[in-house]
């Protein structure tokens, strides 16, 4: 057992001693053989040059104050150059052509675009060698900004016997917009999402109602406003002839609740006689308390 065991580490020793001690100055040879070429090989793939095409969109830097509203095309087809292994790694979707119209006026106005005058995200080592079209045509437009009124817009009916007290109040009522002069041209107003007046016997809110413009591409401040509807019993017209405490007397037209007009009697009401600018005797009518609130007096002549 133990001369076979001698025997193995014998043999270990030997075939070590061949492989790392023996003929060693060929082997390095051989090495740094080997090392030329795979070097030589990774040098010349990656001088290696390679172009290819790509379609991709097209945007305008442009002033805080101005616009493109019209442009001829979208989108460019790109010619690139560069070393083959940075060229295979680019994809359509890592691709945008930009273009600086920062510096032009509003008008219509037509482009050039060479690899010189737009700018386009690549690694170091790939560059843009052609773009088609070369020419474009493009309109730009000067920014407007404004308020406008916000319009509530509602559907539906209140129960029988009920309306509106007013028109709706828009919170805020007024709503700054911006966007081109062409399209701001016909925005006055901002319309409310239509809010359902069904089953409301009181007043309520409609709390962050989005608005939106007739016009879809202008830009608007405030999405949403809260709407207040004031919602009552519905209103009818009374005449009454009521006397002073001196003996005149006079007609009195009431509007309000049905209900609260229907409680008035005459006698409620309290008639005084004054003067006007002209010196001529005016009527002045004086609702009990509990009725300022809900019932307004329409007219009011002597008799």
């Amino acid at each position: 057992m133990n001369d076979s065991t001698s025997n193995n580490a014998l043999f270990a020793r030997n075939v070590a001693r061949k492989i790392f001690l023996e003929d060693w100055p060929l082997k390095v040879f051989a090495l740094v053989i080997t090392l030329g070429l795979w070097l030589g090989v990774t040098v010349i793939s990656k001088g290696k040059e390679a172009t290819d095409r790509f379609t991709v969109p097209l945007n305008f830097r442009l002033s805080d104050n101005a616009a493109v509203t019209e442009a001829a095309v979208q989108s460019v087809e790109l010619r690139i150059r560069g070393r083959e292994d940075l060229v295979e790694q680019i994809r359509r979707n890592d691709l945008t052509v930009y273009v600086d119209l920062t510096e032009l006026a509003p008008g219509e106005r037509t482009l050039t675009l060479t690899p010189d005058n737009v700018s386009v995200p690549l690694p170091d080592g790939v560059k843009v060698i052609d773009l088609q079209p070369s020419r474009i045509a493009v309109t730009i437009e000067a920014i407007e900004e404004r308020e406008v009124t916000v319009k509530p817009v509602t559907s539906d009916t209140l129960p029988a016997g009920f309306e509106l007290y007013g028109e709706p109040l828009a919170v805020p009522g007024r709503i700054k917009v911006r966007g081109p002069s062409s399209l701001m041209t016909g925005v006055d107003e901002l319309l409310t999402e239509r809010i359902s007046l069904n089953g409301w016997r009181e007043n309520f809110t409609a709390r962050q109602v989005p608005v939106f413009a007739a016009n879809g591409k202008v830009t608007i401040y405030n999405t949403v406003v809260d709407v207040e509807f004031r919602v009552g019993e519905k209103r009818v017209e009374r005449t009454l002839n009521v006397t002073s405490g001196t003996g005149r007397s006079a007609t009195v037209t009431l509007f309000g609740p049905r209900s609260a007009i229907a409680k008035l009697k005459p006698v409620d009401l309290r008639l005084d006689i004054s003067k006007n600018d002209q010196g001529e005797d005016t009527p002045l009518v004086t609702l009990p308390v509990e009725f300022r609130d809900s019932v307004e007096i329409k007219r009011s002549r002597l008799n």
